[in-house]
């Protein structure tokens, strides 16, 4: 693969991320009829990750999550490195255990969405909030929520995936 068709490639994705993030920022937060703001962003992190492979997931990860520290709030850096990891993760379940299809994908991000509410409820544990069962409630229905969306967004990625150069050598 050349450097131009790696740029093309990789700046594909970052098009195609700009939807999902968009109705992460300036949609989903504002519908009336939702309980909860479903978590988008990591799910194209995922996505590419279960296309891609577990490196270039990674990669694709600490950028969606350096902008995922942007959108939502309170972060304190902590997802840079959770979606990195997610990535990561997703990757190498996808590549070696799953199949990268969307049944890989699902499962993926029900793993990567319940590990970031796993460290959100930990976190406030520590600080001493004790409401436990109202935290897992509210991150159980998140989950449930979050993963209707990850079938437009495995869908998006998976045209994109189908269009670029396949082979990424880093």
């Amino acid at each position: 693969m050349t450097t131009q068709d790696f740029c093309i490639k990789w700046g594909v994705y970052g098009l195609a991320l700009l939807p999902v993030w968009f109705c992460q920022a300036f949609v989903l937060n504002r519908l009336p009829f939702l309980p909860l703001v479903p978590m988008v962003l990591p799910l194209a992190a995922v996505a590419v990750a279960v296309l891609e492979g577990a490196v270039a997931g990674g990669g694709f990860g600490l950028a969606v999550g350096i902008l995922c520290d942007v959108v939502y709030f309170g972060t304190n850096g902590a997802m840079t490195v959770g979606i990195c990891v997610a990535g990561i993760a997703a990757g190498a379940l996808a590549q070696y255990l799953l199949r990268q299809n969307l049944v890989g994908c699902l499962l993926c991000s029900l793993l990567a969405l319940a590990g970031i509410d796993g460290v959100r409820i930990l976190a406030r544990l520590l600080r001493g909030e004790t409401a436990l069962r109202a935290m897992l409630t509210l991150a159980g229905q998140e989950i449930v929520l979050s993963l209707l969306f990850a079938f437009p967004v495995y869908a998006l990625f998976l045209w994109v995936y189908r269009r670029v150069p396949k082979k990424t050598v880093l």
